[in-house]
């Protein structure tokens, strides 16, 4: 693999307000280090390098919206507020001076939150069924009036992010975390209007983003991530079929998403097994049925599968490099996001654009 066979990826990049430089993204990483909620700047550094390494879109580690019991710990940030706001703001004047673009991931973690929290530590967590992950009670069921709470923290935090300067909002449905959790079966039993078949079961993601679209306007991105897998269930799925996956992006489509981020560990894997010589991946499916463009991600650029760091890759990390861009030679995938070789090497993007191969940080677990 030579630098030169990814130049593709290197053209500019544009949807709505975003626009890219190239079509390397940063992936959003939860760090905890955003003492009391509120950005620094260690913050600021952070993010300033990656950008300042050649990344054209940094998305933000998820931040909680303005809703009750969002999440468990006090170090991560927050989206609302005027100290976090001018913490905020400082980080997207840094990116944007080093020709960047920055998008905050907009994050409500539901029953994921658990019961040994520090944050809010008086509220119980909630989801839509009082239910957790693996299918046990836990927590609250959310009320029609919490559901309210939660959609208003959403489209307040995404009017802040364009208020302050951001280019865009991602909004964070994946991961078995709240509005990933109306789409699963196993943690959505509700018999109201939220709960159901997989429209129904749409029905809150999609009335976030039209909320969201409401408060930013026609012309601001809204991105939205979306998975398979779950934290700790990772065989787990909301899809079964490329029908069924229309089913449960069509109303988010509808409701005003620009961008899609199909979360997946491993981006060379098919999305489905529709024929053995198919080797479309989730972002390739998402596209299809869609007709929006697509952000891929898992495990790029290392040599172990993202949360499975002791399972190491046959293939070299410049072999599958290889296969990515193949899958954009396919038109599988618009943009392309990296996390752990990001954290390793600040300057990535730069060092395989001007062929430094041998000269980037590998990721290695920390012992």
């Amino acid at each position: 693999m030579t630098s030169a066979q990814l130049d593709g990826l290197f053209a500019p990049f544009s949807a709505s307000s975003l626009r890219l430089r190239n079509r390397f993204a940063m992936a959003p990483m939860t760090r905890m280090k955003s003492p009391g909620g509120i950005p620094n700047e260690e913050n600021v550094e952070y993010y300033r390098k990656r950008a300042a390494g050649g990344v054209g879109l940094i998305i933000t580690e998820g931040t909680y919206v303005n809703a009750p019991a969002a999440g468990p710990s006090s170090a991560v940030p927050r989206f609302y507020g005027d100290a976090s706001a001018a913490g905020w703001a400082k980080v997207a004047e840094a990116v944007h001076s080093e020709g960047g673009a920055i998008i905050p991931q907009l994050w409500h973690t539901g029953v994921a939150r658990g019961t040994d929290v520090e944050f809010e530590p008086d509220l119980a967590s909630v989801s839509p069924s009082g239910i957790d992950l693996a299918g046990e009670p836990l927590g609250a069921e959310l009320t029609t009036a919490d559901i309210d709470r939660v959609i208003a923290g959403f489209a307040e935090s995404a009017a802040l992010a364009k208020k302050i300067g951001f280019d865009g909002v991602e909004i964070h449905g994946a991961h078995g975390y709240l509005l990933d959790q109306f789409f699963w079966e196993r943690t959505n039993r509700r018999t109201d209007g939220y709960g159901g078949d997989l429209r129904r079961r749409s029905s809150l993601p999609a009335e976030v983003v039209a909320a969201v679209r409401d408060a930013v306007g026609a012309d601001f991105a809204i991105v939205y991530r979306f998975s398979q897998w779950k934290g700790g269930h990772y065989d787990a799925r909301i899809a079964e079929t490329p029908a069924d996956l229309e089913s449960i992006l069509a109303p988010l489509v509808t409701a005003g998403v620009d961008v899609f981020h199909p979360s997946t560990r491993r981006h060379w894997v098919p999305g489905f097994e529709t024929s053995a010589s198919d080797p479309t991946g989730l972002a390739g499916w998402t596209k299809k049925v869609t007709g929006l463009p697509a952000i891929t991600v898992g495990s790029v650029g290392v040599d172990s599968v993202f949360l499975s760091e002791d399972q190491a890759i046959p293939e070299s990390t410049y072999d599958r490099l290889d296969i990515l861009r193949n899958q954009f030679e396919r038109g599988e995938f618009d943009v392309v996001a990296l996390g752990r070789a990001l954290l390793a090497d600040a300057a990535w993007v730069d060092k395989i654009q001007s062929g430094r191969l041998d000269d980037i940080v590998p990721f290695r677990k920390a012992a």
